[in-house]
């Protein structure tokens, strides 16, 4: 199963394992406030700012944070049989794991802001990849 949560919320037994999918950890976060730190899961800088900036609307992050999740990385480019697949490796052990625990995706936004990567990831993570 999988939640989504702010950092800020107040953690609970219920939450299982707490990840935070953010490329930035936020100032003042301490480590205690997750379990594991995946920037990978996050959006790209430059996507971020550009949607912070409203240079592009909420379809259009969506449509390319999903494209980021699953871009070959560039050591693809090195590899003629294996490929990474970009983070399909990664989504899938999450799958799993969410199989018989909570995994509860977290970042900065506040916990009821609708516009977040969190709730795309979440809904990544649901169907089969």
């Amino acid at each position: 199963m999988f939640k989504t949560k702010s950092i800020a919320t107040k953690a609970e037994a219920s939450d299982g394992l707490r990840i935070l999918a953010s490329r930035f950890r936020g100032h003042g976060v301490p480590a205690s406030a997750y379990d594991v730190w995946m920037p990978n899961l996050g959006p790209t800088e430059k996507l971020l700012k550009e949607f912070k900036a409203r240079k592009v609307d909420w379809a259009e992050f969506s449509r390319r944070y999903r494209d980021e999740i699953f871009a070959d990385s560039s050591i693809d480019k090195d590899n003629r049989t294996i490929k990474n697949h970009g983070q399909k490796f990664t989504l899938r052990l999450l799958q799993r794991i969410a199989q018989d625990e909570t995994i509860t995706l977290m970042c900065q936004c506040a916990e009821q802001e609708p516009h977040c990567h969190r709730h795309l990831l979440a809904k990544i993570l649901q169907k089969k990849i």
